[in-house]
């Protein structure tokens, strides 16, 4: 009788055993998948993650919640998931403020994107549109450049810190134009002072502009990304239209893990995600949101992201940007 009880035991922790070495690598079913945005709701990383949301749920088979943890330009949410567990279940909707400027910027992070998360998929990227009210002088981004020379002029920012601020201060770097920074506390309130004219120019998001891109309301001179929007394909690069060639400022969306998290678990998640990015209708809805698609591979968005990161840092050193 005692033996039977043995073999029942050590073929009970057998299974076991088995259940955990067949599951690992997978991403958990049970439990929702938290898709964690360190801002609240409207912003771009909210939009792009609910477009995914119900999509990524149906594929992976489990309830997937958009959870807002916003505060500390993004750092609440991005330290909520390294301190999540590494099993699949919570990630971070990241942004290029969170992943790839907050660790050279900010005197306490809390977290270093570099080493506490991994990257699993690049989701969106989305340029940025140099904005002017509709009064101002120049119509064109060639005529903007060769004003900005003898110019006095405000730029808005959505906050230090973030892809607008850094493009306006290079732009200045570059040009040795007279640009002072006005920040504003998000995206709404810096645009609606370009649109009454109280500010002289802004790098927002595409997807703020893009009501606004037939109202005559303002004038989209440029977008500040290496590639043209696919939303707006008329409209010429600052790399276009002046001798700024390396002009390249873009505010991406990525999904990413806790550092630990299996390497089986991301590369389920991101063949999966991308498998979900290049259907039509998913397309379509983010670049209707502004959003430009590019999936990649872990490898291939992993380089991306050391190459934001190092091109913040030398930014950071080359225009002398201090977050106070």
């Amino acid at each position: 009788m005692k033996g039977s009880w043995t073999f029942r035991i050590v073929m009970t922790l057998a299974a076991l055993v088995g259940i955990c070495e067949a599951t690992l690598g997978q991403t958990p079913q049970g439990q929702p998948l938290r898709l964690v945005v360190g801002y609240a709701p409207g912003g771009t990383g909210d939009v792009v993650a609910r477009i995914l949301s119900d999509r990524l749920g149906a594929e992976l088979g489990q309830n997937v919640v958009v959870e807002n943890r916003p505060g500390a330009t993004g750092a609440i949410g991005a330290r909520s998931v390294i301190s999540s567990a590494p099993d699949g279940h919570t990630l971070f909707v990241g942004q290029t403020g969170e992943i790839a400027i907050n660790q050279h910027f900010m005197k306490d992070a809390g977290y270093d994107a570099d080493k506490d998360l991994r990257p699993v998929a690049l989701a969106g990227l989305v340029p940025l549109a140099l904005v002017v009210p509709a009064s101002a002088p120049y119509s064109t981004m060639a005529k903007f450049y060769e004003a900005l020379p003898t110019a006095t002029l405000t730029f808005a920012s959505a906050g230090t810190g973030t892809p607008g601020y850094f493009a306006g201060e290079m732009l200045k770097a570059r040009t040795h134009a007279n640009l002072t920074h006005v920040p504003y506390k998000g995206a709404a309130p810096a645009l609606n002072d370009v649109l009454g004219g109280h500010v002289d120019l802004y790098f927002p998001g595409m997807p703020a502009v893009i009501p606004h891109l037939k109202s005559g309301l303002l004038k989209v001179l440029a977008v500040s990304s290496a590639k043209r929007s696919a939303i707006a394909p008329d409209i010429p690069t600052v790399a276009d239209a002046t001798p700024l060639k390396d002009f390249d400022f873009t505010l991406w969306v990525g999904l990413f893990a806790p550092a630990s998290t299996p390497e089986d678990v991301i590369t389920r998640l991101n063949k999966t995600i991308n498998a979900i990015l290049i259907e039509p209708e998913i397309q379509h809805k983010l670049i209707e949101a502004g959003a430009d698609v590019n999936p990649m591979s872990v490898d291939q968005f992993t380089a991306f992201v050391q190459t934001e990161s190092r091109k913040y840092l030398q930014i950071i050193k080359e225009t002398g940007a201090t977050s106070e």
